[in-house]
């Protein structure tokens, strides 16, 4: 089998100044921002671009959250910016919408950090009881 490449465009960049957050959209994708503003809460696909190395990218396990006392744990199970593939994950809460511009309340990404892709949050039922967690969550 062999291993494609994909190509992957940022859709815009993180933002934090002065106590805000926000997403800058690039005029390019204003477009797929309609209906956005009917939801509380997107997701936030971004890269870890100061983490594109072969290093980063071939560390398999990690001490979560650094803490030397949490066991080590494969990369699959964390939320680690060393992994394969540099794409990270945050649900964000929407402040507001101001044109090219989406003002979230808090993300883990770095200033700077492009953005590749953004999807709404669309609560699904998952019982609570049914959630599993290890202990150093």
């Amino acid at each position: 089998m062999n291993n494609p490449a994909y190509t992957v465009h940022p859709i815009g960049r993180v933002h934090k100044k002065d106590g805000r957050v926000w997403i800058e959209i690039k005029d390019a994708y204003r477009e797929a921002m309609l209906g956005l503003e009917g939801f509380s809460h997107v997701h936030v696909f971004y890269w870890f671009h100061e983490n594109d190395n072969d290093q980063s990218r071939s560390m398999m396990q990690v001490r979560p959250r650094r803490d030397p006392k949490n066991p080590l744990t494969g990369v699959f199970a964390t939320h680690s910016p060393h992994r394969p593939n540099l794409i990270a994950l945050t649900l964000c809460r929407i402040l507001k919408i101001d044109d090219l511009n989406i003002e979230i309340e808090k993300i883990d990404a770095k200033d700077g950090s492009p953005v590749i892709d953004i999807k709404c949050y669309i609560p699904y039922s998952v019982d609570a009881k049914e959630i599993q967690v290890p202990d150093w969550v």
